[in-house]
């Protein structure tokens, strides 16, 4: 672990949402110069964590301390479609002055605004050819560009910075496998402070020290994260038992106190016998009694004494296990025939048919065109012929990768309710529960809430539809979910007997999904592989 002084300092951060729902709530923590993973559950307040540091969000009470420029990648960079090229690199303003005096405005705050920086546009076209994306242009909005390419162009941006302190949020969503490589360069090689959000295991692996975001609390380790798994999975089995012990404690307590009270129970009949019968002097009698009042009082207060030690020790002990909140997810039973037509992709004369339960996976390098793809096939237009195919029946899930459809100033509650509006409450709310939110949760904003969660409440959507969807479409579903809603995921659309069209760069999830057909896009043309069973 570092002995330099730390990089970034929260001293009791607590921070509300405009609800007045607490986000944090007085919270320590530090971040030492080089590399720091930040890991938790989704909704434990990792962005939001983020957010206050990069200077995005002021918290009610407490103080943040830097030392050095911060650049902030944050989870949701894909939905500001009206940023360009040049914003995601930070080269707008320079950019901008430095066509301004070429067009021959020699006004004073231009050179201030280029600070000498002559060589702007050639180096950010040089750091966009090195990052792999040599044909973006500079101008070009997010809106125009796929997830992989907006999120490689900001984390190019980041490099070029210079910045002493990164925040990377979720930085490998959208990126394919030469993106990804690319992004872990970057990060092996980084020299200044880093800290970076995640799920991905192998850029966790890459990290010097583990921040976990637990229950309000920041608790760090030294060493990557599979070092950090491996730590929790000793405590939490070193705590397993000790929880076993005390439960099985205070079951022998209560067991000895029951036998113990039956003895006095049964004695107490034999004296109250002896004494109906007078078998012994009656002032003898009424001594021995109260005698054996106060020792049986006595007893039973020792008894519970040590009931109660136990139940408390079985209660601190139960502190140290892990019982994180489970997300269950139900996909609906479409009852979709083996022998239905559900789509037809069609590529330089070959047509690709999705038949049936089949699992399609989409794949191709950063913008090749997959989610246009997919979008072509089910928006609007859907049902008559496009350039890449058709989709043959109507009841549709479609999970966009942006998931921009979603109102951020709407509740959780409302916008899953707006789905099928004449759905029965209670319905809705279990279908919430199921997905993790439960209670006051469910009136949060869109806009507040974390990707993960973003995700879960789009999915919940989908599930409400009635009757129930033949065909889930999921682009880059696994981007911001944390580890264990993943395997939620695997499990549920393991169990869905409806059609599914996917698209990742997470090829040990597609694994998982037991994907019949592989179908990849490049230039513009299709080509299908099966799966060996």
């Amino acid at each position: 672990m570092s002995t330099q002084h730390p990089a970034v300092v929260l001293d009791g951060i607590t921070l509300l949402w405009p609800d007045g729902a607490v986000a944090l709530s007085g919270l320590d923590a530090a971040f030492n110069p080089g590399r720091t993973g930040l890991v938790g559950t989704n909704g434990a307040g990792k962005s939001t964590l983020l957010r206050v540091v990069a200077g995005e969000l002021t918290p009610a009470a407490g103080s943040v301390s830097v030392r050095g420029q911060v650049r902030y990648l944050p989870q949701h960079i894909t939905l500001q479609a009206d940023a360009t090229v040049a914003d995601l690199l930070g080269v707008r303003d320079r950019l901008d002055a430095l066509r301004a005096i070429e067009s021959g405005d020699a006004d004073p705050r231009h050179f201030d605004a280029l600070a000498d920086d002559w060589g702007v546009e050639e180096r950010a076209r040089a750091a966009l050819g090195t990052a792999g994306l040599p044909d973006l242009d500079l101008d070009r909005r997010v809106a125009t560009l796929s997830g992989g390419e907006t999120v490689a162009t900001a984390l190019t941006g980041i490099g070029l910075s210079g910045a002493e302190i990164a925040l990377l949020d979720e930085p490998t969503n959208n990126l394919d496998r030469e993106a990804r490589r690319r992004l872990y360069d970057l990060v092996a090689g980084w020299r200044g402070t880093l800290v970076v959000a995640s799920h991905d295991l192998a850029l966790l692996d890459l990290m010097d020290e583990t921040a976990e975001l637990r229950d309000g609390s920041l608790t760090v380790y030294g060493g990557p994260y599979s070092a950090f798994r491996e730590h929790v999975e000793r405590e939490q089995a070193a705590a397993e038992q000790a929880l076993s012990t005390a439960e099985q404690k205070l079951r022998t307590e209560k067991r000895q106190r029951v036998e113990a009270q039956t003895k006095l129970a049964r004695r107490q009949r034999y004296a109250r016998t002896d004494y109906e019968n007078k078998r012994r002097p009656k002032t003898i009698m009424k001594l021995r009694a109260g005698e054996a009042e106060v020792s049986a009082g006595k007893l039973r207060g020792e008894l519970d004494e040590k009931v109660d030690r136990a139940r408390e020790l079985r209660d601190r002990t139960a502190e140290r296990v892990r019982r994180d909140p489970q997300v269950k997810i139900d996909l609906p039973a479409p009852e979709l025939p083996t022998g239905r037509r559900v789509a037809e992709l069609h590529s330089s004369g070959s047509t690709i048919v999705v038949q049936g339960p089949e699992r399609l996976a989409l794949t191709g390098r950063n913008g090749a065109g997959k989610t246009q793809l997919v979008e072509t096939l089910v928006g609007p237009r859907a049902a008559r012929q496009e350039p890449y195919g058709t989709v043959l029946i109507t009841r549709i899930g479609h999970l966009p990768q942006r998931l921009d459809h979603l109102d951020d100033a709407a509740t959780i509650l409302e916008t899953v309710r707006s789905a099928q509006p004449e759905a029965d409450p209670e319905e809705v709310r279990a279908t919430l529960a199921g997905f993790g939110f439960r209670g006051d949760v469910v009136h949060r904003r869109i806009g507040d809430v974390s990707g993960g969660e973003r995700f879960r409440v789009a999915l919940a959507t989908v599930l409400l539809l009635d009757p129930p969807i033949q065909l889930l479409v999921l682009d880059e579903p696994t981007n911001n979910l944390d580890i264990a809603t993943v395997e939620q995921v695997v499990a549920a659309l393991g169990a869905y007997r409806g059609a599914l069209i996917v698209i990742s760069h997470d090829d040990a999830f597609l694994d998982r999904l037991s994907i019949d057909t592989y179908v990849h896009l490049e230039n513009g043309r299709l080509s299908a592989s099966r799966r060996l069973r």
